[in-house]
C-alpha cells in the first residue's frame, strides 16, 4: 500500500441516492446512473464509515478485530475499490484504491475462513420507470429512432400529423 494511499480520506456519495438498510444490508439506489447497489454488512459498514475525515488505516482500525488488522487494511482497500467502481464515493481524481501485490484470489486464501466477512456489492441496471410499461413508447411522436424504445422504431405515422408536435413520425413496430 503506497504512503499516499493510507493518507486518502474517502468520503461516501450522498447526492442523488436513496439508501434503504434491509436484513444487515444496504441498498442503494443511483437516481444519476439509474443504477441500485447492494452492499453487504462489510461493505455497507466502510462505506458509512467514509465521512472524508477518517484515513483508510482509522477506517480499517474501526473494521478490525484483535490480530487482523493487516487483513483489515486489504478489506477496507478491496471495499473502497468496488465503492469507487460503482460511483458511490466523491472523486476527487485521486488513484484508484489498490491492493498492494495481491489480488483477489490471494486476499481470500490470506483470510481463510474470514473470507465470509469480504466486502461484496451487488450491482444492476435499473431503467428509468418509463421503461417499466408494455410499450411505453407506443405511438408516441418521435424526431429520430433515438427516441424510440425496442423493438419500436420512428416511422412517419398518421397518429402525430396535424397534432402541435415537432414531427409527423412516430414511434411504431
Amino acid at each position: 500500500m503506497t504512503k499516499s494511499s493510507i493518507d486518502q480520506s474517502p468520503r461516501a456519495r450522498k447526492e442523488n441516492l436513496i439508501v434503504k438498510e434491509v436484513d444487515g444490508e444496504v441498498l442503494v439506489y443511483d437516481l444519476k446512473n439509474d443504477k441500485a447497489h447492494c452492499l453487504n454488512q462489510t461493505a455497507a459498514r466502510i462505506w458509512q464509515y467514509c465521512d472524508g475525515n477518517r484515513s483508510i488505516a482509522e477506517i480499517a482500525e474501526l473494521m478490525s478485530t484483535p490480530g487482523n488488522t493487516p487483513v483489515a487494511h486489504a478489506l477496507v482497500l478491496l471495499a473502497l475499490d468496488q465503492l469507487q467502481k460503482f460511483a458511490l464515493l466523491e472523486t476527487k481524481h485521486e488513484p484508484a484504491f489498490q491492493l498492494p501485490n495481491m489480488n483477489r484470489r490471494e486476499l481470500v486464501r490470506r483470510i481463510g475462513i474470514g473470507a465470509l466477512a469480504l466486502p461484496i456489492i451487488i450491482s444492476i441496471a435499473a431503467p428509468p420507470a418509463s421503461a417499466q410499461a408494455s410499450n411505453p413508447s407506443f405511438n408516441i411522436c418521435c424526431t429520430s429512432p433515438a427516441d424510440c424504445l425496442a423493438p419500436l422504431t420512428c416511422k412517419q405515422s398518421p397518429t402525430c400529423i396535424g397534432l402541435p408536435a415537432p414531427s409527423t413520425k412516430a414511434c411504431i413496430v
